[in-house]
Order: C-alpha cells, then sequence, then structure tokens
C-alpha cells in the first residue's frame, strides 16, 4: 500500500487475486416501516411528525431481522460454509479469516474465534476481527489480498453477521419517553433504518483459479476530523445527519478526484455502494457523476446492514455480471472514512 501527502489517498494494487465466491444469509423475519411507525405511532403523534419518514425520506420500505434463536454468527458460520462451496475450496484450505462485524455479543473473545470454530478452520488459520463500521468488509478483503500478494497464504475469507433487532428495540423505546423533542428523534432515525444478515467471500490465488474475479486494488481516504457526527453501540446510535451527510460527500469527492491519477472508474459496469438511503444515494450519484442505472440497491428492502451491506448487494447482483464486466465496491463509514475497490469480473 503506498501513502499519499497529507491530504491525499492511500492506493493499492493486487498483482494476482481473485474474488473466488461471495455468499449471502438474509434474515427471514421481515419488518416493515408501516410497523416501526405503528410502534412509534404516540411519539410520532406527540412530536407532529408525519408517518412515513422510514419510507419517504430513507426509501426504505422494510428489513430484516432474525428469528427467536437465530444468532448473527451462526449466520456468518453459515454464509462462510455457503462461500466454500461456491468456491470450491476445502475449510482447510484456508490461511486467515477476518471477520468484520460491528455486532459483537462481547468485547473478548473477538467473535472470529466461534465463526473459526464453527467453520472447522485448521488452527493454522489466522483469525481476528477487523471493526471499521461499514467499510469493515471492504477493509477485510483488501488486507486479506495482500498477504496472498505477499505469498504468506493461499486462501482467504472474510465474513460478515450483523444483529440490529436489539439497538432498533433500544431505539424505539427510548423515542417513547416524555421530554424527547424532533431533534432528539432525527438524531436516531438512521438507526431505524438498520436492517439484519450475513455474508462471507473467498479469495485466492488468481494464477491457480483464472475462473475467479480478479481483484485489481483502490484507494481509501480518512477524514476523521469527523469522528463524532456517527457513534453508536447497542443503546442506540446517534448521528448529526445533515453534518455526516456534507462531510461524506466531502470526503467522496476529494477520494474520487484524486484517484483520477491511477484509475479510470467513471465508466463501470457496477457501482456496488454501502447500502445507506435515497438520500445519500442521490447525494453520491450527484457529487461524482455516476451513472444511476448502474447502482443496483438492496436498502429498500434491506436496510442498511452495516458492512454486510456490500457484499450482500454484490451477492444479489453477481448472476447479472458477465466476464470482463468491471466492477467498483465503494462506500463512506463512519468515522470518517472512505473506500474504493475495483474488481474485473
Amino acid at each position: 500500500m503506498k501513502a499519499g501527502p497529507v491530504n491525499g489517498n492511500a492506493t493499492t494494487t493486487h498483482r494476482n487475486v481473485a474474488l473466488l465466491s461471495v455468499a449471502s444469509v438474509l434474515a427471514p423475519r421481515i419488518t416493515t416501516s408501516a410497523e416501526i411507525d405503528g410502534r412509534l405511532a404516540p411519539v410520532l403523534k406527540r412530536l407532529r411528525l408525519p408517518k412515513g419518514l422510514l419510507q419517504r425520506v430513507a426509501g426504505v420500505q422494510e428489513r430484516r431481522n432474525w428469528n427467536d434463536g437465530q444468532t448473527f454468527d451462526d449466520a456468518a458460520i453459515t454464509a462462510g460454509n455457503q462461500a466454500l462451496r461456491e468456491a470450491g475450496i476445502e475449510a482447510g484450505q484456508i490461511g486467515l479469516l477476518i471477520n468484520t462485524s460491528v455486532t459483537r455479543k462481547h468485547l473478548e473473545p473477538s467473535v472470529a474465534v466461534r465463526i473459526h470454530n464453527g467453520l472447522g478452520l485448521p488452527s493454522s488459520a489466522v483469525n481476528f476481527d477487523i471493526a471499521n463500521a461499514c467499510l469493515g468488509f471492504v477493509n477485510g478483503l483488501t488486507l486479506a489480498a495482500q498477504l496472498i500478494d505477499a505469498g504468506q497464504i493461499d486462501y482467504a475469507m472474510v465474513v460478515d453477521g450483523e444483529d440490529a433487532d436489539e439497538i432498533q428495540d433500544n431505539t424505539i423505546a427510548r423515542l417513547g419517553r416524555e421530554g424527547l423533542g424532533r431533534e432528539d428523534f432525527m438524531s436516531e432515525f438512521a438507526t431505524l433504518t438498520l436492517g439484519s444478515g450475513a455474508a462471507a467471500a473467498v479469495l485466492g490465488r488468481a494464477d491457480a483459479h483464472p475462473e475467479g474475479h480478479r481483484l485489481l486494488g483502490g484507494v481509501t481516504r480518512a477524514a476523521t476530523q469527523f469522528n463524532d457526527l456517527c457513534v453508536g453501540s447497542v443503546d442506540g446510535m446517534f448521528t448529526d445527519g445533515k453534518a455526516l451527510l456534507k462531510g461524506g460527500m466531502e470526503l467522496v469527492t476529494a477520494a474520487w478526484k484524486e484517484a483520477k491519477k491511477d484509475w479510470k472508474w467513471s465508466k463501470m459496469d457496477r457501482y456496488i455502494l454501502h447500502q445507506v438511503s435515497d438520500v445519500h444515494t442521490n447525494a453520491i450519484v450527484k457529487a461524482i457523476g455516476l451513472d444511476r442505472t448502474r447502482i443496483p440497491l438492496t436498502y429498500p428492502v434491506l436496510g442498511n446492514v452495516g458492512p454486510a451491506s456490500i457484499p450482500i448487494t454484490l451477492s444479489q447482483e453477481a448472476a447479472k455480471l458477465s466476464p470482463g464486466d468491471r466492477v467498483l465496491l465503494m462506500g463512506v463509514g463512519s468515522g470518517l472514512n472512505t473506500a474504493m475497490l475495483e474488481l474485473a469480473w
């Protein structure tokens, strides 16, 4: 990875890495935005807010949640097994497992250890968590690809599982308390767009898998002066929506402009964006001039599934891609950071 100037991008190129598979597991229970409106009816009436804000403002009609007894890490294990089958790789061949979930039951041990055990990976497979808000999965792909390029491992798996149930229940309960005003409500509005799901990807050496999809490289850029605009825990997620959108678009635009020196991304066949809302999608399309017809959307029916959003969307779009298509994974994560990673399908 080559670092740029103080106000520049970090650029990464990959020589011999291919995406062999990407798999997703959708949570089975559908929760509509109308249902959430129903639960919030008293507070909406008290604050004189209209119903349908989630649908009209965010464009989120529904999201998925796990059934009782289902867990995000079990779903990540299921996605991992599916990715292994699709890649034609045995669990014993994996040399690295990176879990990128924001969701976690406890501070330690890592979420990765349970997924490692559940997948039956060998003791030689290095395993750990990477946490970087909604960019974790893309960061995990980049790190795994660097280790493959370095000759340290032959195969890597990146996984993610998310559970939005607890944070949404806590948020709805808190919004129902007396004394909360419109500003308080809007600071937690984004939490109501979250959804649950899981995804996994397997990477390997391109020379050993010519049928794979080449990872070419990409850029990252930080604007960490905005580290306090979106702060979340299981108790709730509090966001300064306007400032977050403004800072995010400034960051993406700066990264995009500087990336033009090394990359030609203006006419990609697909742009797989982190799935947030209509507002964010419209803003990024306008800011850097993307062709909206080449942007598949999953947030209207799945909500924002955190780091799993990009791989879930890629998994659902994969059947429509043709050999030779150029695909750009891109997003902005709380903090703020942005990442863009190109694949040659």
